[in-house]
């Protein structure tokens, strides 16, 4: 009798091509394993109205679907890593974390224009707290304004003339086969990725489901995530805090490099840390210490605050 893998994931056209991807590993992997994709709607999709930090706060993408793992109505869950916050639920484990594709940001803009050649005052939408700020930060005249939806949606706004400019995640449009002259990848040295930006995640129950995907995990990628993850766990940051990290690994090196950002994005405190690719975590941990101290954590305080 063959088995079967039920994989839980949100409905949007991005999530379930993340989870059409692992589902062809699956099959590929074991053909007489069967398995069915269960859309779970969470949080985070069923108030598409309201700013994601108004949400609750951590896991708003992820939390419905972990329930159903741990009432064993799916045996996997696909995530994109940035949704995945540092503390899983009880009895879960982040089972495979395959190879990472784009980490930068993306401006897409009418007219192809690249951020620098936005006229002053232009709107320019984001979900994103993080790059809210590092758009400040570079073009404190922009009118930057929160924008939700799928990338369908907040595509068609921009089109239809809402919006000056929209910010997205390069992963996301390629993963969709998005293929627009207008899209312009922003650097990394102007704007640090989310932490995990451009990874999945593939969580389970500890059980022959994880031993499976786990043929999935692309060495290099964990590594850095799970860094990227232990300075996100140090700073114990959120959705409502402007925070990034990216760490890649080259050989038995990492470098780490981060920063903490004030809303308006007038104040950055950014590091950067190398050293031997095992002791990623610690390397992290140190980075996150150094930016509190250096005025990291006045900034937090002030967001807490502020009910930000």
């Amino acid at each position: 009798m063959s088995r079967t893998v039920k994989i839980g994931t949100r409905g949007s056209q991005l999530a379930l091509v993340q989870a059409h991807m692992v589902e062809g590993w699956i099959k590929a992997a074991a053909p007489d394993v069967q398995v069915e994709l269960v859309i779970i709607k969470t949080t985070g999709d069923r108030f598409v109205d309201r700013p994601l930090s108004t949400l609750g706060g951590k896991g708003v993408f992820v939390k419905e679907i972990e329930d159903a793992l741990v009432a064993n109505q799916v045996d996997c869950a696909v995530h994109s890593m940035k949704d995945v916050p540092t503390d899983l639920a009880p009895g879960l484990i982040i089972a495979s974390i395959p190879e990472r594709a784009d980490v930068r940001d993306a401006l897409i803009a009418r007219d192809g224009l690249n951020l620098a050649k936005l006229p002053t005052g232009a709107s320019v939408g984001t979900s994103s707290l993080r790059r809210m700020a590092l758009l400040r930060a570079a073009r404190a005249d922009l009118e930057i304004v929160p924008l939700r939806g799928n990338v369908d949606t907040r595509l068609r706004k921009l089109d239809n003339g809402e919006f000056a400019a929209i910010t997205l995640a390069a992963a996301g449009l390629q993963r969709l086969g998005i293929k627009r002259p207008d899209i312009c990848p922003l650097p990394t040295s102007d704007f640090l990725p989310a932490i995990g930006q451009g990874a999945l995640a593939i969580e389970t129950r500890p059980d022959w489901v994880g031993e499976l995907v786990r043929a999935f995990n692309h060495e290099p990628t964990r590594l850095a995530v799970i860094a990227e993850r232990a300075f996100l766990a140090r700073v114990g940051g959120s959705c409502r805090t402007p925070l990034a990290a990216h760490a890649t690994i080259d050989g038995d090196a990492v470098t780490i490099d981060a920063l903490i950002a004030s809303m308006d994005g007038t104040r950055i405190v950014r590091e950067t840390r190398r050293g031997p690719a095992a002791s990623g975590n610690e390397l992290a941990v140190a980075l996150a210490d150094k930016l509190l101290a250096d005025g990291g954590r006045a900034i937090l305080d002030e967001l807490e605050a502020h009910g930000g």
